[in-house]
């Protein structure tokens, strides 16, 4: 893949109004999902309402096949809903073509799954520029190569994947998805590949970028101490919101203060704790979820 130093045009975000802590960027209105099986429609989602706010974040943890990554698909529109809203940052995901949801997802979102999806003929400074450069990104590299240093890989810059650990994999895969600079961030498992030290180092430097960021944060986890670091817990049962639950303990230890003393309860934050369901999407779909064409 040849890319260009430069586009004509430089890109610049839509001027949009700073998310703050009460506005819901991410909202679901009776969302469901549904694929077709061999017996016929089988549901996925089941009319799912909730809201998530600017800067919060959000965990999704529960058993495997309930629901939980095709709702993280949602939310990010690499799925779109059978019936009900889904709003991102005020856009419709429900109304909008392909072509509209790959561009939204360039600007505002950055996605991090399992598998690492690194392009291989890259190094890891060019798998994180590529995106930056397709939008027109004028110092493209310059940003790569912060990013990549603010995961702790400024020695590995032009190292292939081949040549890296998984974790060093995902460390790239963590700073592609910050280099634009996203509104939102979207993980799935990101650690669900990598051993227990890696895994925890993975986790500090997403809950690092997040915050350096000011992002909304929502990832799917199957560990409750992960989940236990967010704001509010949601659990999700066959594809239905079951509890929601303020996880106050980790958002009073995140600010100093005593357990259970942070009246998370009160507040809006969108912690989840949701169970996964099995969803098949085209490799096709995935790769704009990083590279917007």
């Amino acid at each position: 893949i040849v890319l260009p130093s430069r586009l004509a045009t430089p890109y610049v975000k839509n001027a949009t109004r700073e998310p703050t802590m009460s506005d819901p960027v991410l909202s679901l209105q009776a969302a469901s999902l549904s694929l077709d099986g061999n017996a016929g429609p089988v549901s996925i989602l089941d009319a799912i309402s909730l809201d998530v706010h600017g800067q919060e974040t959000g965990g999704l943890v529960g058993p495997s096949v309930s629901g939980k990554s095709s709702l993280l698909m949602l939310m990010g529109g690499l799925e779109q809903a059978t019936s009900g809203k889904v709003m991102a940052l005020g856009h419709d995901l429900t109304t909008m073509s392909e072509a509209a949801l790959a561009r939204l997802r360039r600007d505002h979102f950055g996605v991090v799954f399992q598998i690492f999806h690194l392009l291989p003929t890259m190094t890891a400074i060019e798998n994180v520029a590529a995106p930056l450069e397709l939008a027109g990104v004028a110092d493209a590299y310059d940003r790569a190569e912060a990013e990549l240093r603010a995961v702790g890989l400024s020695e590995r810059v032009d190292h292939y994947p081949s040549q890296m650990s998984g974790g060093e994999q995902q460390r790239v895969a963590l700073a592609r998805a910050a280099a634009p600079r996203p509104d939102i961030l979207l993980a799935d498992e990101p650690t669900g590949n990598l051993d227990s030290v890696n895994g925890a180092a993975i986790i500090d430097l997403l809950f690092g970028l997040r915050e350096r960021h000011s992002a909304t944060l929502v990832m799917v986890t199957h560990a409750p101490d992960l989940a236990a670091r967010c704001d509010r817990v949601l659990t999700l049962t066959d594809g239905r919101i079951a509890t929601t639950e303020a996880a106050a303990c980790a958002c009073a230890s995140r600010r100093g203060l005593p357990r259970g003393s942070c009246g998370a309860g009160s507040r809006a934050f969108a912690c989840f704790s949701v169970a996964s369901s099995w969803v098949s999407l085209p490799s096709l779909r995935w790769a704009r979820s990083v590279i917007a064409f």
